[in-house]
C-alpha cells in the first residue's frame, strides 16, 4: 500500500460535482436545484422505495457500484471507522484473534499459517494446520485468505466462532477478540547458529526488526549459520517495510521496480547494506502475497534465496488509499510492480525451488527449508 492522492482524483472529484462519466454525458450533467443526477436518484428512492433506506446507505453503494465498474478486483470502499482498523493493523495494533492464514495447493481452502503465541486463538486451542470451514453461521467455500482474515477481524471484547477440521474431524471454537498489538516478527533460535525470522505482515516497523535479527543487532548476535525467512500465510503490507526487509540481505542494487499509473517509473533499490553472505531459505505458500512477494521474488532475482514451499498468490499490484471529505477511503489499484530480473507476478506468482506441497502439514516444510539452509552453510567457504 502506498500513500497518495493524485490518482484516481478525478473519480472522487466527479463523484462530488455530480457528474458521472459514460454516454450521453447532457442526461448525467446537473439537474434542476444545483444537484446531479444522483442526488435525484438518491432522493426518489428515498421517498418511494418500499423499504426504507438512509442516505448514508446510498452514497456507500454508489461508491461501492463505481468501484465494481472499474473491474479492479482489489479496489474497496472503507467507512471512517473501518479504515481505523486497517491503519491500526498497518501500524501493527489490531484487534482479532492472532491468527496468521494460509492457502492449500488447490487454492479453495484456507489453512491456519501459525498461531501468535497468548492471543485468544492459541488459548482455545487452534493449531497450525487446522482447516477453517466456517467464520460465525458462514461456511467459508469459496473465500479467499484475506475475506476469512476480515470476517476474523472485529471490534475489541466482541465474540466470533471459528469452525475448523481437524484429522477429519469437526471443531468449534468461541473466540473473544482483543486488541493485538506487534507480534509480526517473531525469531526462533535453529541448531548450528541459525534463526527462524517468521513474518506474519509487513507492519510498520517490520523491516527494522528482521535487519536487526539479521545483521547481529539482536541481543544473540549475528545468524552464521543462516536464515529460514518464513513468509507463509503473510497477505503482504507497506511496500517500504517489504523493500527494508529485502535490504537486509543485500549490499546494494535493485530491490523493485513500481510501474504507477501515468507516473514516471519508480526504482526502488536497498536502503542501508545488510548482509549479503549469510545463507538464506524463504519459506512461502498460496497465502505469501503482494509485498512477501516483493520480498522473495527480490531475494531469487538477486541470487541471495533458496525459495521452498508452494506457489505464491501472484498479487503483482500496489493499492493507494484515498480519503474523502467525510473520513472514508477508497482504495485504488495504482500499479504494477515487477521483481529486479523485471517478471510481473500477478496472477502468477513465485513457483519455489523446492516444492512442497501445501496439503502436507506446514511443519515438512520447515523441515525441508531446514536441510537446504544446512546444505547452503555448508557450501560456505568460511564457516564462522
Amino acid at each position: 500500500m502506498l500513500r497518495g492522492a493524485a490518482v484516481a482524483a478525478a473519480l472522487v472529484c466527479a463523484y462530488g460535482l455530480g457528474v458521472v462519466s459514460g454516454s450521453g454525458s447532457e442526461r448525467h450533467a446537473a439537474v434542476a436545484g444545483g444537484g446531479s443526477v444522483l442526488d435525484e436518484a438518491a432522493a426518489q428512492i428515498g421517498r418511494r422505495a418500499a423499504k426504507p433506506v438512509g442516505r448514508g446507505e446510498l452514497d456507500r453503494a454508489a461508491i461501492e457500484g463505481m468501484l465494481r465498474g472499474l473491474g479492479d478486483k482489489w479496489a474497496r470502499y472503507y467507512p471512517a471507522r473501518e479504515y481505523d482498523d486497517v491503519e491500526g493493523r498497518l501500524t501493527g495494533r489490531y484487534s482479532g484473534v492472532g491468527l496468521w492464514l494460509g492457502g492449500a495447493a488447490r487454492g479453495d481452502r484456507v489453512l491456519v499459517a501459525s498461531v501468535q503465541p497468548g492471543t485468544p486463538a492459541a488459548r482455545a486451542g487452534v493449531r497450525a494446520g487446522d482447516v477453517v470451514t466456517a467464520v460465525g453461521n458462514r461456511p467459508v467455500a469459496g473465500w479467499d485468505i484475506s475475506r476469512v482474515a476480515e470476517a476474523l477481524r472485529g471490534r475489541p471484547d466482541e465474540a466470533v466462532e471459528l469452525t475448523v477440521e481437524r484429522d477429519r474431524r469437526t471443531r468449534r471454537f468461541h473466540l473473544v477478540r482483543t486488541s493485538v498489538q506487534g507480534g509480526n516478527v517473531t525469531v526462533t533460535a535453529l541448531p548450528d547458529h541459525a534463526r527462524l525470522i517468521r513474518v506474519g505482515a509487513f507492519t510498520r516497523g517490520t523491516g527494522r526488526e528482521v535487519r536487526a535479527a539479521v545483521t547481529g543487532r539482536s541481543p544473540s548476535g549475528r545468524p552464521t549459520g543462516g536464515v529460514l525467512l518464513d513468509l507463509r500465510g503473510n497477505p503482504g503490507g507497506l511496500l517500504d517495510e517489504a523493500v527494508e526487509t529485502a535490504s537486509s540481505f543485500l549490499s546494494a542494487g535493485p530491490v523493485v521496480t513500481y510501474e504507477p499509473r501515468g507516473r514516471p517509473v519508480q526504482h526502488r533499490t536497498v536502503t542501508t547494506p545488510g548482509d549479503p553472505d549469510v545463507p538464506v531459505v524463504v519459506l512461502v505458500d498460496a497465502g505469501t502475497a503482494s509485498a512477501a512477494e516483493i520480498v522473495a521474488g527480490s531475494l531469487r532475482d538477486r541470487d541471495r534465496a533458496v525459495i521452498v514451499g508452494s506457489r505464491t498468490y501472484g498479487k503483482g499490484s500496489v493499492q493507494e488509499p484515498i480519503e474523502l471529505a467525510d473520513g472514508s477511503v477508497i482504495e485504488l489499484t495504482v500499479g504494477r510492480y515487477r521483481t529486479p530480473g523485471g517478471r510481473n507476478l500477478d496472477g502468477v506468482g513465485i513457483e519455489p525451488d523446492v516444492a512442497v506441497s501445501a496439503d502436507r502439514p506446514p511443519s515438512e516444510a520447515e523441515r525441508r527449508a531446514r536441510t537446504v539452509l544446512q546444505g547452503l552453510h555448508a557450501t560456505m567457504p568460511d564457516k564462522d
